[in-house]
């Protein structure tokens, strides 16, 4: 079996890797990134990449047809990850995470791949009211972010052949990384915790937000790339997670500042309605995938967050303007010269060029 997991040098991407090769290991293994981040490596010793047979450095949007041949799997991570980054860069985010997602599907099935997995996001639901979200209830998304994830889902599914297409609505990811980011919800408030001892909510705590450990994140893509036809159907879209771990956004800071003693909380009780609140239901997840859903608590998740960045040494107050953002970087390439708007890399006489 021969599985390409494209976007792999991402937050997420170095946990899929790990699982894929532990539960299968006669498989090729490849990589496709073009390296935003590889050199954002956290609390580990070795790089992750090894655990692939090749890693491959380029750009999805120039991924061809060829290059997809004798794949089995495609697992497809690749994507401009969160919403500041997609606020900052709407066109690109249209033309990577949409254009080029839907692009490489086809290509994908044309090239006789057996099973394909997108992943989506349950952000696709926006403003919420009226109880947990299922697959088939109305979607409300309010930013370009998760336009980008109905697009895509919506022309996959448009897809004719054999070839078996899931996408995974993931809760907002959480947890320990090699390539850890802190522009996530509870991930930020860890940090939090450990740099100031102080989590400042700035929303009124009430918005709901589900999560997802990313070692579950990868249980959830094992099961979707070995789903047959027969198990949901040829194309899924289904809410990845599970219902337990839904939570009020003023609960995880106060879970957090529980495993961090000394930590204090403090909530704007006068911020204005959050555009982001959504509660989901995960029962169909439940009902296909019994053997591959969440195992992580969420207590494990905040005790490997702050065993990780303790054993980094972190203290940095001033986290949120540093390398752990992730939109940070992108702007510190442009700024140097490095990449462009549109977030393509520049060669030394790309960037002479621009200067003159």
């Amino acid at each position: 079996m021969r599985i390409l997991v494209t976007g792999n040098m991402g937050y997420v991407g170095p946990a899929v890797v790990r699982h894929l090769r532990e539960n299968h290991r006669g498989a090729t293994i490849d990589g496709f990134d073009n390296g935003y981040f590889a050199h954002c490596l956290t609390g580990t010793t070795q790089l992750p990449e090894r655990q692939l047979d090749r890693q491959i450095f380029g750009d999805v949007r120039e991924l061809d047809e060829g290059a997809l041949k004798g794949y089995d799997v495609i697992v497809h991570l690749a994507a401009v990850s969160n919403d500041p980054m997609g606020s900052r860069f709407a066109a690109v985010t249209r033309a990577i995470n949409q254009d080029t997602s839907v692009r490489i599907g086809r290509m994908a099935n044309a090239a006789g791949v057996r099973n394909f997995v997108f992943a989506s996001s349950c952000s696709v639901y926006g403003v919420a009211d009226g109880g947990p979200r299922r697959e088939g209830d109305s979607l409300n998304p309010v930013t370009d972010y998760a336009a980008s994830k109905i697009g895509t889902e919506t022309e996959l599914e448009g897809l004719d052949g054999d070839m078996v297409v899931t996408c995974l609505r993931f809760a907002t990811a959480c947890g320990m990384s090699d390539r850890l980011r802190l522009d996530l919800v509870l991930n930020d408030f860890v940090a939090c915790a450990l740099a100031s001892g102080e989590i400042t909510v700035l929303s009124d705590g009430t918005p709901w937000r589900p999560l997802i450990d990313t070692q579950d994140m990868a249980r959830a893509i094992d099961w979707a790339a070995m789903r047959p036809a027969s198990n949901g159907g040829r194309f899924l879209v289904v809410n990845a997670g599970i219902d337990s771990a839904n939570y009020q956004v003023r609960d995880l800071a106060n879970a957090v500042a529980a495993a961090v003693p000394g930590t204090t909380v403090n909530i704007n009780t006068d911020a204005p309605a959050d555009s982001r609140s959504y509660q989901v239901d995960f029962s169909k997840f439940a009902s296909l995938a019994p053997n591959h859903l969440p195992r992580v608590s969420l207590a494990q998740s905040i005790d490997e967050l702050v065993a990780g960045l303790r054993s980094m040494g972190f203290a940095d107050a001033d986290f949120r303007a540093s390398p752990l953002i992730r939109l940070r970087i992108l702007q510190d390439h442009i700024a140097s010269g490095r990449l462009s708007e549109s977030l393509r890399w520049l060669r030394p006489a790309d960037t002479a060029a621009i200067a003159a």
